[in-house]
């Protein structure tokens, strides 16, 4: 993995700003795109099989990040047009909103998810997303390591860009080396598309994470609109409609959700 990915870097490096830097961002997030669409077409796809199969069997998807990458976990879920069945693993220490500096050094204390390992509620069906950028700090590897233990299928949304800086996990691997299924996300070392100077700036792995999970997703929704007669899906509650189904799918899933 790692070699085909430090090709793609060499002949994808950022872009020094030169006249717009809004039309600049554009053009770049777009090829980034374009690359994910390109070489994790196949991953995706075979992702989206595999989850579909345990949605189907009663299973949840269960997303966990820190800092940042908490905020795809939280964008995925009660979502007008996504997926029902998806759950944020959050650990309030370990969201920016407990604190910027205290997320990021927590996430490599090496004690928190074992302190907080009552917020995880795996079963046999469920499948484990967890995000994270570099793929080398302590709580990523730990929860990855915790839900490859009860058996669930566990997924990895990084950049491989990053296979090469050293983790920081004990153990002595990288996520890439502990789940089942890992779907690049080629963010650049460093995250910014463009730089001034020294400066790298104009931050993507939000755009590309959201991106690679609302594409996942709509995998899963239209592969499971072959064999079911109600999607769940939730439907948006700031329009005038029926919200029936909303109210059923809640219903369906609250053992396992906490919705309120």
């Amino acid at each position: 993995m790692c070699e085909v990915l430090i090709e793609l870097i060499d002949t994808n490096s950022l872009v020094k700003l030169k006249g717009d830097p809004m039309d600049a961002y554009f053009l770049e997030i777009q090829k980034l795109m374009q690359v994910v669409r390109e070489q994790e077409y196949a991953q995706i796809k075979e992702a989206a099989q595999l989850i579909v199969k345990r949605l189907q069997c009663g299973g949840i998807v269960q997303l966990f990040g820190c800092g940042h990458s908490h905020l795809l976990a939280q964008d995925a879920f009660y979502r007008a047009g996504g997926l029902v069945p998806v759950r944020p693993i959050i650990i309030e220490p370990l969201t920016l909103h407990a604190g910027a500096m205290t997320s990021s050094k927590n996430e490599k204390d090496p004690t928190i998810i074992e302190r907080y390992k009552d917020h995880f509620d795996f079963h046999e069906h469920d499948v484990c997303i967890v995000i994270s950028t570099s793929g080398r700090n302590q709580a990523p590897l730990d929860v990855a390591f915790l839900a490859k233990e009860t058996g669930v299928l566990v997924m990895s949304l990084q950049s491989l860009a990053y296979c090469e800086q050293p983790t920081r996990h004990q153990s002595g691997q990288r996520l890439e080396d502990v789940v089942d299924i890992v779907i690049d996300t080629h963010i650049p070392i460093g995250d910014g598309l463009l730089h001034h100077h020294d400066i790298q700036f104009a931050p993507s792995s939000t755009v590309i994470g959201s991106f690679i999970l609302n594409a996942l997703f709509s995998e899963i929704i239209e592969s499971m609109a072959l064999s079911d007669k109600i999607l769940p899906v939730f439907k948006s509650n700031n329009v005038d409609a029926d919200l029936s189904h909303n109210e059923a799918m809640i219903t369906s899933y609250q053992h396992r959700i906490n919705f309120k």
